[in-house]
């Protein structure tokens, strides 16, 4: 493609219908809202946290805990990922996350004793994506390595 060339834009609403990952953060979101406050809402304005550009970024403190929403919006994020793979390979997918105070540690994603996800997280204070793209392909990116990885050794999964 020549950088004359443009891609068809493609609304949110669009994009979240197509994309299973999308998708499946909404579904997350909304089976661990114990109020209902997401019931109503739109999908493009629950994703809506999830899109921090670069100048939010950096107007977000690294000094300081890392708030309960972020938490939840991180957890979700890879919960969503363990849900695609499970759909994909079978293997029930747990997710454990360990997070400092401040804004460091690590997501496992595991089935049985196979460790399908090993991800750092640093600055989880500014976790968040540049846009919905940016979203999803960093998320079907760890998503597919993790399937690969559970069908070519879901036998340890078993174990």
């Amino acid at each position: 493609m020549t950088t004359t060339e443009t891609t068809p834009q493609v609304s949110a609403e669009e994009l979240i219908k197509t994309t299973p990952l999308l998708q499946e953060i909404v579904r997350q979101l909304r089976a661990h809202d114990p109020y209902g406050t997401f019931r109503n809402w739109s999908d493009e304005l629950i994703l809506k946290p999830y899109i921090v550009t670069r100048e939010q970024k950096k107007k977000i403190s690294v000094d300081g805990e890392v708030d309960p929403i972020t938490k939840s919006r991180i957890i979700t994020f890879y919960r969503a990922i363990a849900s695609l793979i499970e759909q994909e390979t079978g293997l029930l997918s747990q997710v454990v996350i360990d997070l400092s105070h401040e804004g460091f540690g690590w997501v496992l994603v595991f089935s049985g004793r196979l460790l399908l996800v090993s991800k750092t997280l640093r600055d989880a204070q500014r976790f968040g994506f540049d846009s919905l793209e940016k979203l999803i392909a960093e998320g079907e990116k760890i998503a597919k390595a993790a399937i690969e990885l559970g069908k070519k050794h879901g036998d340890i999964a078993q174990l």
